[in-house]
């Protein structure tokens, strides 16, 4: 009987209920009254004051007197039905409007940002599912917005500093305190680039999550953007005593993707795992093909994820550890930027990693060009 938990069966079932209600009170109140037309007749309130004499006077009063309890029968019988039918109605209509009304109430108390809201409906129907998506909704809000308000909190940490330095060396070059050398205003200069590049990356997730990434597809040869990128980081790897190689196949085919936003996946990966690995540790850049893609990756022998945190970590906003990240920099939006410019390729991006200390690998696949144009 798994049916009958469905809302649709449901109400068929009620509206067949509220039918058989009134056919069994309508049908034995007109029969009993319909059967004792004499009896009736004299009881009737229609009835005529005085019976005729003749039996064939009293043919026709007879029929019309029947006729008359008749409709008085139906009209009774149909009050009574009426009156059980709206009784039913009232009661199924409140057993189902009641959860309807209370999923609409919490979603309007959602929508006005009030995302610890949760419904309460119990049972097997589909309500009871759509309450269960709304509360999972709910939930996804209420995390969304705790990330939100980290990330204004880390923002106004990232920007104070860089500002506050920027302030404090240009009071001091105004009041004469600080000789204007090139080694402040060098100084100055770094902690400006810092602002502009948070801002820039603040302004393109904005654009990403808003769909509005342009992307310009063409063939591309992956090896040089590797190689571009690679000569980007090499002074940082060096100063971190970092190892870096380059794992490149001979067999690569060129992609059907833009190759600024090519580079800046990779900018984005080798910057987290530049972040994330310890001096002394090792960074790889890799390429291959893959069926009708190009996968590209980069690994590193770093902090590694945690198994529970693999499937959250594209998600805007979120960090594994909020602590390191504060020391290190960054608001949490990198890799973010990096699914949605994936996929604005067509392809897929994932993360690996076997656990806390034990490294991690980033992923990622491109159409392959010949594929798509063969």
């Amino acid at each position: 009987m798994l049916w009958l938990r469905q809302l649709r069966w449901k109400l068929f079932v009620s509206h067949l209920l509220i039918i058989a209600i009134g056919i069994a009170i309508l049908l034995p109140t007109a029969h009993f009254l319909a059967g004792n037309p004499l009896s009736a007749m004299r009881d009737s309130p229609f009835s005529f004051a005085s019976a005729p004499a003749s039996e064939s006077e009293i043919a026709p009063s007879q029929q019309e007197a029947f006729q008359l309890v008749v409709d008085q029968a139906l009209l009774i019988s149909a009050f009574a039905a009426l009156s059980a039918v709206v009784i039913v109605s009232l009661f199924v209509s409140r057993r189902i409007v009641e959860p309807l009304q209370e999923l609409a109430l919490v979603s309007g108390r959602l929508a006005q940002g009030y995302f610890r809201e949760r419904t309460t409906i119990q049972s097997d129907d589909e309500l009871a599912h759509l309450s269960g998506s709304i509360n999972r909704l709910a939930e996804t809000l209420e995390q969304t917005e705790q990330r939100r308000l980290g990330l204004i909190t880390d923002v106004s940490h990232e920007l104070r500093t860089p500002l506050t330095i920027i302030a404090g060396y240009m009071e001091g070059l105004i009041d004469g305190v600080i000789a204007p050398e090139p080694e402040i205003f060098s100084l100055v200069h770094h902690e400006a680039v810092r602002l502009k590049w948070m801002t820039e990356e603040l302004a393109l997730l904005s654009r990403a999550e808003a769909g509005q990434l342009r992307v310009e597809p063409r063939p591309t040869d992956l090896t040089e953007i590797i190689e571009r990128v690679a000569a980007q980081f090499q002074s940082q790897l060096a100063s971190q005593g970092l190892t870096f190689d380059r794992r490149v196949s001979s067999m690569l085919p060129r992609a059907l993707a833009d190759p600024d936003r090519v580079e800046q996946i990779l900018i984005n990966l080798m910057a987290n795992a530049v972040q994330y690995t310890p001096a002394g540790g090792a960074i790889a850049i890799f390429a291959r093909p893959r069926d009708l893609f190009v996968e590209i990756g980069v690994a590193d022998t770093g902090v590694g994820i945690p198994v529970e945190h693999l499937p959250h970590i594209f998600e805007r906003f979120y960090r594994v550890d909020k602590s390191r990240a504060r020391q290190s920099g960054g608001a949490g939006i990198g890799l973010t930027i990096a699914r949605h410019l994936v996929y604005a390729h067509g392809g897929e991006i994932w993360a690996e990693s076997e656990g806390a200390g034990r490294g991690s690998t980033f992923r990622f696949t491109l159409p392959v060009y010949e594929t798509v144009f063969r």
